[in-house]
């Protein structure tokens, strides 16, 4: 099963979309699956359901990057600034794709499937909120990928 589809399936299981996108990393980061879960539990819809914040998959994509490129020594600022541009380029690439990265104003608008969304298309999703799953995951595996061929 590759990330989107674990993704999807976590997703599909009941987990918020922010836990989705981060759970389908779970093997590559410094934490066990159950703390990365609870460390997301608060981001799904907009920021606790809200629906007023990003949505939960940036935010969970945003929460992957923040442990594979932490900023964790206060006088690093090259570590900061490091981490801030990764976070800034997800959040722009999601925006590219769907014109906005705010939960409530996807919900409106209601982006679908095109072929800016090729993993969705790929596993057959229709449903909103997984299209933004799936293409938060898609995106963060060619940013980081491109991260570490750059490194």
């Amino acid at each position: 099963m590759d990330r989107c589809e674990l993704a999807y399936q976590l997703h599909k299981e009941g987990y918020n979309c922010a836990q989705s996108v981060a759970g389908a990393f779970a093997d590559r980061l410094p934490v066990d699956r159950e703390t990365l879960l609870a460390a997301a539990s608060g981001m799904g819809g907009g920021i606790g359901g809200s629906h007023e914040e990003i949505c939960g998959a940036v935010t969970g994509g945003v929460l992957v990057l923040g442990w594979l490129y932490p900023h964790t020594q206060g006088a690093d600022r090259a570590g900061k600034v490091r981490t801030y541009a990764l976070c800034k380029e997800f959040r722009r690439r999601f925006a590219e794709i769907f014109g906005l990265s705010r939960c409530g104003e996807l919900l409106r608008a209601r982006p679908g499937v095109n072929e800016k969304t090729p993993a969705a298309g790929r596993l057959g999703i229709t449903s909103h909120c997984d299209v933004m799953v799936v293409t938060a995951v898609e995106l963060l595996e060619t940013l980081l990928a491109e991260t570490e061929n750059a490194g």
